[in-house]
């Protein structure tokens, strides 16, 4: 399996943290988030992996050196010269991700527990374009599925702005985005985005023609540790070594 990690956030939450650093070399229970990613990936058996760089690009690149790159291919794609958030970054990073098989993409500031080869089996198994991890939890905005969990469209609780693309009677289910998706490079071909933009404009627009579906994991361990409060219960949960 092939993996991209979003690394290349300023990591504006953490300021303190992130004011010399990368976010993805922050420590959370005395590992870098992006060293626990990596680990996690290569037992569930990601053989090839892309990291997107931004802010501090260089500390990464050093860290993966010392590393000997965790002894697994790993490439860099360099957005030092303009950060282009998840949409862009993926766009970007087409030359290492293209090919016959899917590929997932992990934000480098969530830790879960999440089986990675789940998503990824019913990813295949579903023919879906894009495969989104998803919980019902708390937030302000919500990706709106059917009952067979196939996405339909967004919405902002906090504000009731809502996109729809479909003409859908059924009702739908509100969920949250956990960060992980599972992405079949036949997207590729399906941008017509460019420079800096956001993966969910994308699907929100190519959901109404193209099958994205839904990966519900309501249990079990999920934390965004790029906020204050969510690395606080990372450390609390691992350890602070």
């Amino acid at each position: 399996m092939k993996a991209m990690i979003l690394a290349a956030g300023r990591g504006t939450r953490l300021q303190a943290l992130t004011e010399n650093k990368p976010k993805a070399l922050v420590k959370a229970g005395g590992l870098s988030l992006l060293e626990r990613l990596i680990l996690k990936m290569k037992v569930q058996g990601v053989t090839h992996i892309v990291i997107n760089v931004h802010h501090y690009a260089e500390q990464i690149t050093e860290f993966l050196q010392e590393k000997y790159y965790f002894n697994i291919p790993i490439e860099i794609s360099d957005e030092s010269d303009e950060l282009l958030e998840t949409g862009g970054g993926i766009f970007k990073a087409r030359p290492f991700l293209e090919g016959n098989e899917a590929f997932i993409v992990h934000n480098v500031d969530i830790l879960s527990d999440i089986d990675l080869r789940k998503v990824y089996e019913q990813h295949v198994s579903s023919g879906a374009l894009s495969t989104l991890a998803v919980k019902s939890r708390k937030t302000s905005r919500y990706l709106l599925f059917d009952t067979l969990m196939r996405m339909q469209g967004w919405e902002n609780q906090s504000s009731g702005e809502r996109i729809m693309p479909g003409n859908i009677q059924e009702s739908l289910f509100p969920f949250a985005f956990s960060g992980i998706h599972v992405i079949s490079p036949e997207i590729f071909p399906l941008f017509t985005e460019t420079g800096k933009f956001s993966i969910i404009e994308t699907y929100l627009r190519l959901c109404k023609d193209h099958l994205i579906k839904g990966f519900r994991h309501d249990e079990g361990l999920w934390i965004d540790a790029g906020k204050p409060d969510g690395l606080e219960m990372a450390n609390m949960l691992l350890g602070n070594l």
